[in-house]
């Protein structure tokens, strides 16, 4: 069974710079109408870590879902 992951952007925080955008592997991550990033398909996270590790305003978090 895959490992599931949560992706949570603090929307206040996000400028929108896009650099988690470029870094993701699975391309889940897009800027939206707002401006600010937002996830297409949680369920495909890889958590990998590269978003939150190079965010530079600390606006994405990844963590482990609960296993049901």
């Amino acid at each position: 069974m895959t490992k599931k992951y949560s992706v949570r952007i603090d929307k206040k925080w996000c400028k929108g710079c896009e650099i988690c955008v470029v870094l993701c592997p699975v391309d889940i991550l897009f800027i939206g109408d707002d401006r600010k990033v937002d996830v297409s398909d949680e369920d495909k996270c890889i958590g990998c870590l590269q978003c939150e590790y190079h965010c530079p305003d600390f606006a994405i978090f990844i963590n482990p879902k609960e296993e049901s």
